[in-house]
């Protein structure tokens, strides 16, 4: 009889038979209560404690700091300039030599020009004819025997006489070259016997006192500026001055986006030269910080700078700091609450919301233990 049922039935009828036999014996009920038994079970083990580890801790003595911004700098020359000849001439004397201290007013130059002293002479003889001419005239037409006109015609005669001699003055004021301001020689460009022409460079006169420092302030640190306010000068050659700003621009450059600056420091004897580099250092604005060693700065998994603390509950946290200063002491940082616990040891080896062992630590066993660790 089989051999006339085809074998895809055959097939299928072995698999029905199997599947109730398995279905009968009740078996596929315990996969679920074998899976409920191992839960049950797993429940029931005691739950191993997470051992906690032990940090050193410091509390937080946050204090007003303020700022100090260090710009790069240079000193200039409170004035400088290059005095030129005014006149073409034969260089007669030199009243300066480099180095020489000069007050304002003082001779730099003298041309020769005799011919030009003597037409300052010949004006002055033609104004004075001309004014004794308009007097006489005066004194007649008030008797009535000089007539108006004429009266009129020596005066345009005296005014023309005051003209020629004030020209001729001039050009023999050009002769000279004198100090606009007091200051220091620093170069002398001719001799003496030299033709110069108009316009030709004699010396170069700078004024040191004060001295000038000159610097750049970046757009963060500008607003902590302001004209009058005091400032420390750090020379290259170690020397430290107090100045006090008197110029800050309002406009940034272009360029490197900064303003400019300059600081005024007293140079009575002329010992800071121009061109020195130095450094200025100006104070912030006071606000709440606390300085911590380098070492314990951390970052988290965003990449954010900040402090690891003890919380409530003896739980390791991560806070935020902003970096405001880098000290010999170590980095000054701010948003710390006072007295928060800052882990100083084990930082790195907790992580957010971890059961900690907080040790506390006075700063200045703290810091002893951290030089004693240090190699």
């Amino acid at each position: 009889m089989f051999s006339r049922i085809p074998l895809h039935r055959l097939l299928a009828l072995v698999v029905f038979v199997a599947a109730a036999l398995w279905v009968l014996t009740g078996h596929f009920a315990a996969v679920g209560s074998e899976e409920a038994e191992a839960s049950e079970a797993k429940a029931a083990e005691p739950l191993v404690e997470t051992p906690k580890r032990t940090v050193a801790v410091v509390r937080a003595e946050v204090a007003d700091y303020a700022r100090l911004i260090r710009i790069p700098g240079v000193t200039e020359a409170d004035k400088l300039a290059i005095l030129a000849a005014r006149s073409n001439g034969v260089v007669q004397e030199l009243g300066a030599e480099p180095g020489d201290v000069l007050e304002r007013g003082a001779t730099v130059l003298l041309l020769e020009g005799e011919d030009v002293r003597a037409a300052v002479k010949a004006a002055e003889d033609q104004l004075a004819q001309a004014a004794e001419q308009l007097a006489v005239g005066e004194a007649l037409n008030a008797k009535g025997s000089l007539p108006e006109t004429e009266v009129t015609s020596r005066r345009a005669a005296k005014t023309a006489a005051e003209g020629g001699l004030a020209q001729a003055q001039a050009a023999a004021d050009r002769l000279s070259l004198t100090a606009p301001f007091a200051g220091t020689v620093d170069a002398v460009n001719v001799e003496i016997g030299e033709w110069v022409q108009a316009g030709t460079p004699i010396a170069t006169l700078i004024a040191l006192d004060p001295i000038v420092v000159k610097a750049e302030v970046s757009e963060q640190d500008v607003a902590h500026v302001t004209v009058g306010a005091k400032a420390l000068v750090r020379l290259v050659s170690g020397v430290e001055l107090e100045g006090t700003v008197r110029h800050l621009a309002r406009k940034a450059s272009d360029k490197t986006r900064t303003f400019a600056l300059e600081v005024d420091l007293p140079n009575p004897e002329g010992n800071i030269p121009s061109g020195m580099t130095a450094e200025v250092r100006l104070s912030a604005a006071m606000q709440p910080a606390l300085t911590v060693p380098r070492s314990v700065l951390t970052l988290n998994e965003a990449g954010q700078v900040g402090l690891r603390v003890v919380n409530e509950g003896d739980v390791a946290g991560f806070l935020p700091v902003q970096l405001i200063d880098d000290t010999e002491e170590g980095f000054v940082v701010a948003g710390v609450p006072q007295g928060a616990r800052v882990i100083v040891a084990g930082q790195d080896l907790v992580r957010d919301g971890d059961p900690v062992i907080a040790k506390e630590m006075t700063r200045a066993e703290a810091e002893a233990a951290q030089k004693a660790a240090e190699p």
